[in-house]
């Protein structure tokens, strides 16, 4: 759990100040989004890796079986791992490296640590439970507003996805 130090209104030439936490305490939170519906699936792992990464897959291609899914990844070694199955309904589109504002997760990220900017968190429970009622009031109007950019849409639009 560590401080998400953001901008704070101070006057002019004063240092912003705020209680910061140093406890490195790790929980990854796994999404998906869909920029025409604004529809996201949201899962929290204990770990960045392909064993779990492989179970949000197949968790999220169990619950939506009927549709094909055009996923967005990264190069990141637990999207890339050799050992890692993919569902049969799960298309690959990997986005070029160091590129990480071509994928519209990354601002749904951005907004979380927005909201979270300056919280502190007296243990990984209070965490959890602060990030799983930022999870439940996530709109599609708001996931919509970050991720519907006028290029994804055109070329989601030209794949018929």
């Amino acid at each position: 759990m560590l401080t998400v130090q953001h901008r704070k209104v101070t006057g002019f030439g004063v240092q912003p100040t705020g209680t910061v936490q140093w406890q490195f305490v790790y929980r990854w939170l796994y999404g998906l989004v869909e920029p025409l519906s604004g529809t996201s699936w949201l899962m929290e792992c204990s770990h960045l890796d392909s064993v779990c990464f492989e179970a949000v897959l197949h968790r999220f291609a169990a619950q939506f079986p009927d549709d094909l899914h055009l996923i967005q990844v990264d190069n990141v070694p637990a999207h890339t791992a050799q050992s890692l199955t993919i569902p049969d309904h799960v298309i690959w589109m990997f986005q070029p490296p160091y590129c990480p504002e071509l994928n519209p997760i990354e601002r749904v990220w951005r907004e979380l640590k927005r909201a979270f900017a300056w919280a502190r968190f007296d243990d990984l429970g209070e965490l959890q439970h602060a990030i799983s009622l930022w999870v439940h009031d996530l709109s599609p109007q708001l996931v919509r507003s970050l991720t519907q950019w006028d290029w994804i849409v055109d070329a989601l639009c030209v794949t018929r996805v």
